[in-house]
């Protein structure tokens, strides 16, 4: 039997949470950061595949590579997190479907055809980021999801062309990972309420 989780979880995860733009001066630990992946991999996604791929930025040398590939507006956010990630999903990720989906191996073929791996690999992908940000709030952490970049750029300078796996891995969003500051931080945002976002049928 499950139970709901308590009101300090539901605002750290959602109702305080927010998207930050500055960073306090405060080491993230990589210990954390595969505990937010660990906690990320548990989410559902379609025949458990698991497209999304995490290139995760921390040395200077890598935020340098990253940063001309990012929007002025974002290229600070990117130089002063303590973690960058690329989020990205792997168009081969059906390869993999044997091990992860054991009990119908044959699940690899319905994505033969390069139309259906991409719409899989997107859209469970981006469902995939969006556990990972849940996983790093739970975990105490804050961020800052972007999507003003260089699609394109990023592929080139990280991906395409490299060895490996990585080789068939596409950029999807970016999101800063740390400890967030007050400094620049926006008024929230209107939502939008029940009746205008929703149907009942």
């Amino acid at each position: 039997m499950t139970y709901p989780v308590n009101d300090n979880a539901l605002d750290v995860i959602f109702r305080d949470a927010r998207s930050y733009n500055a960073w306090e001066d405060k080491d993230v630990p990589e210990t954390l950061v595969r505990a937010v992946y660990d906690l990320t991999k548990m989410g559902p996604t379609s025949a458990n595949c698991s497209p999304a791929r995490f290139l995760f930025v921390r040395s200077d040398e890598a935020k340098d590579r990253l940063v001309p590939h990012m929007l002025e507006s974002n290229r600070d956010k990117v130089r002063t997190a303590p973690w960058v990630v690329v989020i990205a999903h792997d168009m081969e990720f059906h390869e993999r479907i044997p091990e992860l989906f054991p009990h119908n191996p044959g699940a690899k073929d319905w994505f033969e055809a390069p139309d259906a791996r991409h719409e899989t690999a997107f859209r469970n992908g981006t469902l995939q980021g969006a556990y990972m940000m849940i996983a790093a709030r739970a975990l105490g952490l804050d961020c800052g999801p972007m999507s003003g970049f260089d699609q394109d750029g990023v592929n080139n300078e990280f991906f395409i062309g490299t060895d490996g796996e990585m080789e068939n891995w596409r950029a999807n969003w970016v999101c800063s990972i740390g400890h967030g500051s007050e400094k620049n931080l926006f008024e929230r945002s209107p939502r939008l309420d029940f009746e205008t976002a929703c149907r009942i049928v």
